[in-house]
């Protein structure tokens, strides 16, 4: 078995960390019994790049209950935890091709091993390994039957390669169902951003002014948690909506020119490109804390931050201090990169389950219906989605109330009114 990682002698942690993520994760379990009876996924190879963590190893274990072949990639090379890798390919036998702060090229050359495989199904988190099929490998991804999506950015990705008219297989957008979407960028990334930045920085959030450019679910998640915390939080927005939703939410909103001479704390999270900028820089206090929540570590203009600082240095783990002309010291935390996995833990497992349950059934999904999807991207069926939080609601101990045939026919009746 071909793989890549740090040190296999880190397995017995890994095992360990492993074992405890599972506890956090009811309907993933429920999932891989099932799976290991049926056998929904048998024969077929999975090349998966994603976050490779505690939790991302229970999805791949439930994908080889299933009888599947996962390949495991990274999707950041800032994500990996190597104590987990190792126990995956040491405890799992699942090839596993990532080791934490990889370079670029290390990091391409992982996905290529996965792919190398010949896989019949994608599983990304940004589409980069869908990006190489489509690319640099455009002949195999006639072997590809479809794929699934993890995350806001890789759907926006492949929704505009839907589009122009080059996708060429259906994709799944995980990131899409209301099992994902509403818990794990809300919840998962609110709690676990926020634990990012005080794992790198030890620093008080309460009366620190907190600046979040964005105010999707992921930027709702953050700012409502800080907000708990005590912070004083500004919203930066573009579009009208959103900006007047978080108005309505009680937060002030202004433009990045105006928070950035504010704010203590700066956290990007849109998914787009030089969100906090060269011409922001100057504008911030001495002692500003900058880092990014978003998949790609293009939200905050790194070089141009290099470029105008005089001085850098790392003052602690994951905190890079530039000195700015004037003595002025701003601190970039993960280099930029997702702070909730560069600087902590990534989301409770808790939350990934929900998310990595429909990665699963996404897979099976699939594979039943391969022949009937177009080369667009799906998602999630509500059927699926609904399973998915009564599984939930059921391992937490919670019933609700069901429709009666009476109400039922309520709902789809027109003629009865007042």
């Amino acid at each position: 078995m071909k793989y890549d990682i740090k040190d296999k002698k880190l397995a017995a942690k890994g095992k360990l960390r492993i074992e405890w993520a599972e506890r956090f994760m009811p309907v993933l379990r429920l999932i891989r019994q099932r799976f290991t009876k049926q056998k929904p996924l048998k024969g077929v190879k999975l090349a998966c790049c994603l976050h490779v963590t505690t939790e991302t190893a229970n999805l791949m274990i439930t994908l080889k209950a299933g009888g599947a072949l996962p390949y495991l990639c990274a999707s950041n090379p800032l994500s990996t935890q190597d104590d987990v890798a190792a126990s995956l390919v040491k405890d799992h036998k699942i090839p596993v091709f990532a080791i934490r702060a990889e370079s670029n090229r290390v990091y391409y050359s992982h996905i290529n091993s996965c792919l190398d495989a010949n896989p019949l199904i994608t599983m990304d988190d940004g589409a980069d390994l869908v990006s190489q099929l489509h690319t640099k490998r455009k002949k195999q991804a006639d072997n590809i039957i479809g794929g699934s999506e993890e995350t806001t950015t890789g759907v926006i990705r492949l929704k505009s390669m839907e589009q122009e008219g080059v996708l060429l297989f259906p994709m799944v957008a995980v990131n899409d169902s209301k099992t994902k979407h509403f818990f794990d960028n809300r919840y998962g990334t609110g709690q676990s951003t926020l634990d990012g930045v005080i794992r790198a920085t030890n620093v008080l959030l309460a009366g620190s002014v907190i600046v979040v450019a964005g105010y999707g679910w992921c930027g709702r998640g953050v700012a409502s948690r800080a907000k708990g915390m005590g912070a004083d939080v500004i919203v930066t927005e573009v579009d009208s909506l959103k900006a007047l939703e978080a108005t309505m939410d009680g937060f002030r909103v202004m433009p990045m020119n105006k928070a950035a001479r504010v704010g203590d704390i700066f956290i990007t999270i849109t998914g787009d490109i030089n969100v906090i900028d060269k011409h922001h820089f100057p504008l911030m206090k001495d002692g500003a804390l900058i880092a990014n929540s978003g998949h790609f570590n293009v939200e905050i203009n790194t070089d141009a931050l290099k470029k105008q600082s005089r001085k850098v240095r790392t003052i602690r783990p994951n905190v890079e201090e530039y000195t700015m002309p004037g003595k002025k010291r701003l601190f970039l935390l993960g280099e930029g990169r997702l702070i909730n996995l560069s600087a902590a833990e990534g989301h409770p497992a808790s939350v990934m389950d929900m998310s990595f349950a429909n990665q699963a059934l996404g897979a099976e999904y699939l594979l039943k219906n391969a022949e009937k999807l177009e080369r667009k991207v799906y998602s999630i069926p509500k059927k699926i989605d609904d399973s998915i939080a009564l599984l939930k609601l059921k391992s937490m101990g919670v019933k609700i109330d069901t429709l009666t045939p009476e109400q039922k026919k309520y709902l789809s009746s027109w003629e009865l009114g007042t």
